[in-house]
């Protein structure tokens, strides 16, 4: 049964003076909001070592944040915004990054009535060779609801990865209320990512430091990794009143079939760093139970998990996605999900979660009452009176799930 909440119960005042609109000069410097058996305590991120219970399995998403925003001029001087979401032609991400010549994406357009569909340059503030001899050309080519299909085309012979590079930038949350700066590009992307697709960054892995991850490491902690690519949905606050009408982005990601084995042998605790580690984690179970029904994985539903009742067991769901990649000969499970995490949520994987403090009304705060059995405010008020800083660049926390 699908839960209905409304989004009033979740909103907190954040003024604009504690959202942190830069990052520390050091990573792990930030705070640390430890909650664990209904006890708040408050440490530095770099204590986080002392904290993960031994025989842990931790759990990063290595996806990299790549330039999707760009900015075009029409010939009448008026400016449009194309912000890249998701390749469509062709559709994976790995080939679109090394594609030449022409391309096409889903996208935002802001200015979009602007926009007559006929093809419009980058807007350049100065002379830039490089940009000029790209000689790079957005057309549209059609729009549904908010989104609409874009297509590139350029000269030179030039992967798409270089010109997003040589053309766009770095899309920073729209709550820091500021144009994207040098530090921007270091600083809003994990030490640890790797594969190109995300237009946000999984901002619980931006405290990490390399001195960080390598005393974890030396504790014994297991480490592993997911790839989901953070789409702009994670922007979009929730405007319904009612969760029930609000509707999740899918996002692609990539799971390896040794993690699989490893969270199917059981018993340790799990860790995810970031909610979108979360969301792809506690996906699993569900992609598990579409392989003993329908003989394959299938992307996850958003209300998936509360329409029905699920008599499997957590192995007996691993244990099919096991069965089918090695059936068929794949060392990775690549699907999608728009799975929304909601108080009511059973959670199968996840023990314990790091993540920062996040938006007001938003569906992230659903996920984080969920994970704390409702105790959000709690947390969130000692996080206010305590000088903590919000969001995307702010303090961190880890929280350990309540035992119901």
């Amino acid at each position: 049964m699908i839960p209905q909440i409304r989004i009033e119960d979740y909103n907190y005042t954040l003024p604009d003076g504690r959202i942190a609109k830069y990052p520390l000069e050091d990573r792990a410097s930030s705070k640390l909001l430890c909650y664990k058996e209904d006890i708040i305590s408050e440490y530095t991120f770099r204590d986080i070592t002392n904290l993960i219970p031994e025989n842990s399995l931790m759990v990063f998403n290595d996806t990299k944040v790549v330039p999707a925003r760009l900015h075009f001029q029409r010939q009448t001087g008026a400016m449009i915004e194309i912000f890249c979401l998701e390749p469509v032609l062709p559709a994976e991400y790995a080939t679109m990054f090394s594609v030449t010549a022409s391309c096409r994406w889903k996208c935002i357009v802001g200015n979009a009535k602007k926009w007559k569909g006929e093809p419009i340059s980058p807007y350049i503030a100065g002379r830039n060779k490089e940009m000029e001899e790209l000689n790079l050309k957005a057309t549209l080519v059609s729009r549904e609801n908010q989104t609409a299909v874009v297509e590139f085309n350029w000269d030179g012979n030039v992967p798409f990865s270089r010109v997003l590079e040589i053309c766009g930038s770095v899309p920073i949350p729209p709550y820091l209320n500021r144009d994207t700066e040098d530090i921007d590009l270091e600083r809003y992307q994990t030490l640890y990512a790797k594969y190109r697709g995300s237009v946000a960054a999984p901002t619980a892995g931006l405290h990490f430091t390399r001195d960080v991850l390598d005393s974890i490491k030396e504790r014994g902690v297991d480490e592993a990794t997911v790839c989901l690519h953070v789409g702009a949905g994670t922007f979009l606050p929730v405007k319904s009143s009612l969760v029930s009408e609000h509707t999740m982005h899918r996002e692609p990601f990539v799971v390896s079939l040794s993690l699989l084995e490893k969270l199917a042998s059981g018993s340790r605790n799990t860790v995810a760093v970031g909610t979108t580690s979360v969301r792809t984690l506690e996906s699993l179970y569900y992609i598990g139970v579409k392989c003993i029904e329908n003989g394959h994985p299938s992307d996850v539903g958003q209300w998936e998990p509360y329409e029905r009742e699920y008599s499997y067991t957590l192995e007996e769901s691993l244990e099919a996605i096991i069965r089918y990649l090695k059936e068929n000969g794949l060392e990775y499970l690549s699907v999608g999900t728009r799975i929304i995490i909601v108080p009511g949520f059973q959670f199968r994987i996840v023990n314990t979660l790091v993540t920062n403090f996040h938006q007001p009304q938003s569906t992230l705060l659903l996920l984080i009452s969920a994970f704390v059995n409702g105790n959000w405010k709690k947390i969130y008020d000692y996080a206010m009176e305590n000088d903590f800083r919000f969001l995307s660049y702010g303090d961190s926390s880890i929280l350990f799930r309540d035992k119901i």
